[in-house]
């Protein structure tokens, strides 16, 4: 027998309405609470997967660089859907989520600061002719300059 359909009332101004999605609030929280030990697990051994991947020397390297990568790979594209079954089940993902300007604001510095870090690099690069490095920070410079120009455009008024 199919259940009745029960509606949740609509919020105040700038509230959210009620989770209704037949799975008591009891069990979304034990069930996300579970999922953020996954997802923080997940995180993990993506970070530890992909340094082996940069690190990995020896005679088995081709087979181990490209084993990794792919389980890398494979990691970090399940981090999201962990993730967002949290916030689907009514809860925040594992971490400190400031309110949305304030996350504009800190990836803003973000950007910043990884730009500041490779324009400190790249006379160094220059320094010792290495182009390689030194097309990858300008690379990698005008991806973060630009980011951070149109994350700083959100915040004016």
């Amino acid at each position: 027998m199919a259940k009745k359909i029960t509606s949740v009332p609509l919020p105040g101004p700038g509230r959210a309405p009620g989770i209704n999605i037949g799975i008591s609030e009891k069990d979304r929280g034990a069930i996300a609470g579970g999922l953020s030990r996954l997802l923080a697990d997940t995180c993990t051994l993506y970070l530890t997967t992909h340094n082996f991947h940069w690190n990995v020397t020896g005679p088995m390297f081709n087979t181990l660089h490209a084993m990794f990568m792919a389980q890398h790979t494979e990691l970090w594209n399940a981090v999201d859907p962990i993730a967002e079954r949290v916030r689907s089940l009514g809860h925040v993902a594992p971490a400190t989520p400031p309110k949305a300007l304030e996350m504009v604001r800190i990836v803003t510095a973000g950007h910043e600061a990884v730009a500041r870090t490779a324009r400190s690099i790249y006379p160094l690069a220059d320094k010792a002719g290495d182009e390689p490095t030194a097309d990858l920070l300008t690379q990698r410079l005008t991806v973060r300059e630009q980011t951070a120009w149109m994350l700083r455009s959100l915040l004016e008024d």
